[in-house]
């Protein structure tokens, strides 16, 4: 297999940390330049369908893209340590919050560091300094809920680690591109933040 990935960008990093996790490590890494445009070029474009990254290409040639949906495949090549769920349960919760972190947390902090530093003006047909500012309030009010979430809790959606931590903690540790810390008043997203950048697979995520 083959994972077309760039250290520059979160969505990949998602699916690096997924592998460190459970260890895997007989996937080819090519890495794409996003900033020269690599991404949008058609040899990559034909393959994956769309100029995004990350993109897993299978041995029989199969490409699945989605840094979320790559991570469910190799749940299933890979299912330890479970990450999304051991029962229907499980599996439920833990989509739903993988979801919020997405949608209320990860997103909008990607826009703002986006829309706000100065080598990422290539992504954006115009960087935008509202849209930076917006998203992130946006982000902080899903902090506030997240922060209330984990007064008596470990992680976000279980009590172990799982994709939907995976997705919040990079999502949040792409800010320091632009050198943002949460809040200092939201003790408790401060305490799991730390505490997943800690893991041994974060620096292998990197």
């Amino acid at each position: 297999m083959k994972l077309y990935t760039s250290h520059r960008a979160p969505n990949p990093r998602r699916v690096r940390w997924v592998m460190a996790e459970k260890g895997v490590e007989d996937v080819e890494l090519i890495e794409i330049d996003i900033l020269t445009g690599d991404h949008k070029k058609p040899e990559y474009r034909n393959k994956v369908g769309v100029p995004h990254l990350p993109a897993l290409e299978l041995d029989d040639g199969t490409t699945i893209s989605e840094s979320v949906a790559i991570g469910r495949y190799l749940e299933a090549l890979y299912p330890e340590p479970n990450l999304f769920g051991r029962d229907a349960r499980e599996q439920a919760v833990v989509e739903m919050w993988t979801r919020r972190c997405e949608f209320y947390l990860s997103n909008p902090i990607m826009l703002n560091v986006r829309h706000s530093h100065p080598a990422l003006a290539a992504l954006e047909a115009v960087q935008i300094p509202q849209v930076a500012d917006y998203n992130r309030v946006s982000a902080e009010r899903f902090m506030k809920t997240l922060d209330r979430h984990l007064a008596e809790r470990e992680f976000i959606a279980l009590d172990r680690f799982t994709i939907a931590d995976i997705v919040a903690v990079v999502g949040l540790d792409f800010a320091r591109m632009v050198r943002y810390r949460p809040p200092a008043e939201f003790e408790n997203l401060h305490r799991w933040f730390d505490a997943c950048r800690a893991r041994p697979a974060a620096k292998a995520g990197v």
